[in-house]
């Protein structure tokens, strides 16, 4: 019988520490899998750190989870995700819940999975609405509603220019990177544009 923790971050730039620290505080934890910047609109099997946690856990075993969101953002997938778990034999505990039971235990995820789900919709939708309104005050002002010049990543220099200039040189992307003062990805980006 091991403990097995899961963790998922929505983006690379987030960390699973708190998580992970969470988690530990109370259990020894034997193995740990992580889904990093995997959003949980994403269903559970489909992600490649839940997917080797199924391979990995058996009957007997005790996933540790810190929220049902981390689960997934999906009311149907977490549930039936956890009822699979369930019927292998595996305890599901989510921090401040602790062990999912049969019953009283199910539909207590089945409302918390429903207000992650509703959580990704009102996400949705904030992010729409955003988009909207930058979109609208760009067309009016010439700068979007937090004042900046384009809703995309700004431009840095010149590309017409940068690839002009590498053309006429055959210059490799790390010298028009240097001569321009760009990164070399911006430059890769610049050439493929044209």
């Amino acid at each position: 019988m091991s403990h097995v923790a899961y963790y998922r971050v929505s983006t690379t730039d987030q960390s699973v520490a708190a998580q992970r620290a969470a988690l530990a505080q109370g259990h020894k934890v034997d193995r740990e899998f992580v889904d990093e910047g995997v959003s949980g609109a994403v269903l559970a099997n489909d992600r490649p750190g839940f997917r080797a946690l199924l391979d990995y856990i058996r009957e007997g075993d005790t996933l540790l989870v810190y929220a049902v969101d981390r689960l997934g953002r999906d009311a149907i997938d977490v549930q039936s995700t956890i009822r699979a778990l369930m019927a292998k034999g595996v305890t599901v505990e989510i921090r401040g819940l602790g062990p999912i039971a049969k019953g009283v235990g199910e539909l207590i995820i089945a409302v918390l999975a429903q207000v992650a789900d509703m959580e990704r919709q009102r996400i949705r939708e904030r992010t729409a609405t955003g988009r909207e309104l930058a979109r609208a005050t760009l067309a009016t002002t010439g700068r979007t509603h937090r004042g900046k010049e384009s809703l995309g990543r700004p431009t840095i220099g010149d590309a017409k220019a940068v690839q002009a200039w590498r053309t006429e040189r055959s210059a490799s992307i790390r010298q028009a990177a240097a001569h321009f003062n760009l990164s070399e990805s911006t430059v890769k980006r610049y050439c493929s544009a044209g």
